[in-house]
């Protein structure tokens, strides 16, 4: 029994001696949760902004100039240019609508004149850039022709007059490119008068050349064969009325009337490339640089193609249709190309107008003009370009015009429709299936109308 119980109190010793030790061992240490780790932030990529810009700058040398000036606006500013080039008849016919869709260009080139930049402006479609000729001194850079043929009151019905919609942005007069080497070789030097060109015309003709290049199959070109010697014969005050739609002007007149017969004198004298109505535009000024014409009575903007597939800037000359008396006042057909305007509602005007301050005024895009052969409708200096060139002729000449405010006007602007009317009465004309007395009656109906309906609606 002893031994039992001795037993039993060595069972007992062993279990406290353990339970003691177990108690001097260290508990094994708790983990803290490891703190949650910071996903790096992931920044999220801002979309540029992206300014939609339709142009019909579709010359090789202007397309050139456009490109280098859109890089760099994008480069500088961080922004995003999607560049829409349409042909002149493609955007005047789709620009209307574009400018009212959501989702249309901020920038647009817009035809000026009432068909098309009037309208425009009369359904609230573009916005009032006054605010910025102010800011980047637009009205002190251009003569009073230029402005007005971009000035509208804010109802559309009131034309040169009002608020700013528009800033063009080359130099487009039409004037007369000639041949050099055929110039010299016939010993003619620029005509002073119109007499003296017409003398001129004859003379060529008389030695087995074409007088004049012309194609018109693309019919517009027939508005600047008219048109030049319209420009002539009429007044600065008489074109500014009749486009305008002020002092009820007619187009009936002696002049217009002399006009159309003096076209038809040159259509039965063969001053114009045979067979011109099958001839398109691109095709009259590539065969008149190829050595095809004397002349060549078109607008500065093919100028830079036109010295570039002839073979050089030497090549060709420029001058503008002479006045009817020397010494008198010249009054050239065209001017500038389309304006460029601003969309009215949309999300960045502001980076708008400095978009189109930047293409039209900088020093930058002045000297890109120069170095590819356009002409900036910011006056510059014609010693700008290179002695002996036709771009220091075509220069020289706006320089002239912009100086005596000569820049005259394309007749079809002046009222809604007129486009189409005109080109269609100088077809028949050029085809000789109308009097000149004839021509003007269609014109003169169309217009008196349109000036009924201006006076209703004031």
């Amino acid at each position: 029994m002893e031994r039992h119980w001795k037993l039993i109190l060595s069972i007992i010793m062993v279990v406290l001696v353990a339970t003691a030790l177990g108690a001097c061992v260290p508990a094994p240490p708790v983990e803290e949760p490891a703190p949650p780790v910071e996903e790096p932030a992931v920044e999220e990529e801002v979309e540029p902004i992206t300014l939609v810009v339709w142009d019909s700058f579709t010359g090789e040398a202007e397309n050139r100039v456009a490109e280098i000036l859109n890089r760099e606006f994008e480069e500088a500013h961080g922004v995003k240019i999607e560049r829409v080039v349409k042909s002149f008849a493609d955007l005047t016919a789709t620009v209307p609508l574009a400018l009212a869709e959501p989702g249309g260009p901020d920038v647009a080139q817009v035809n000026q004149g009432r068909p098309d930049m009037g309208e425009i402006v009369k359904a609230g479609l573009l916005l009032d850039l006054e605010p910025y000729a102010e800011k980047y001194g637009w009205n002190e850079l251009f003569s009073p022709g230029i402005l007005a043929r971009t000035l509208w009151t804010a109802d559309g019905k009131e034309f040169g007059t009002g608020n700013l919609y528009g800033v063009a942005t080359t130099v487009q007069n039409v004037g007369v490119h000639y041949r050099k080497d055929k110039f010299l070789e016939l010993g003619l030097s620029i005509p002073e008068t119109f007499d003296e060109f017409q003398a001129m015309l004859a003379k060529v003709k008389a030695a087995g050349e074409i007088p004049i290049a012309f194609g018109n199959l693309d019919r517009w070109t027939g508005i600047h064969a008219y048109s030049s010697i319209q420009h002539v014969l009429v007044s600065r005050e008489y074109l500014d009325n009749f486009v305008y739609g002020r002092g009820n002007e007619r187009f009936d007149t002696p002049e217009n009337i002399q006009a159309a017969a003096i076209l038809q004198d040159w259509v039965r004298k063969g001053y114009f490339t045979e067979d011109f109505a099958g001839i398109g535009y691109d095709d009259s000024w590539k065969s008149f640089a190829a050595g095809n014409g004397m002349f060549l009575i078109t607008g500065t903007w093919v100028t830079a193609d036109a010295a570039e597939a002839a073979g050089g800037p030497d090549r060709l000359g420029f001058f503008l249709v002479p006045p009817k008396e020397k010494g008198g006042r010249y009054l050239a057909i065209g001017g500038t190309d389309e304006a460029f305007s601003i969309r009215h509602d949309t999300k960045y005007p502001d980076l708008a107008a400095e978009y189109i301050n930047w293409f039209v005024a900088s020093p930058r895009a002045i000297d890109l003009n120069v170095e590819h052969g356009t002409i900036p409708v910011v006056p510059v200096d014609e010693t700008r370009w290179p002695e002996g060139t036709v771009f220091r002729d075509a220069a020289a000449a706006y320089v002239i015009l912009n100086r005596d405010d000569g820049v005259g006007h394309y007749i079809d602007w002046a009222a809604p429709g007129y486009y189409d009317l005109t080109v269609a009465q100088i077809e028949e004309l050029l085809a000789l299936r109308v009097t000149p007395e004839e021509f003007v009656v269609p014109l003169q109906e169309h217009y008196a109308k349109f000036l009924l309906e201006l006076e209703k609606e004031a």
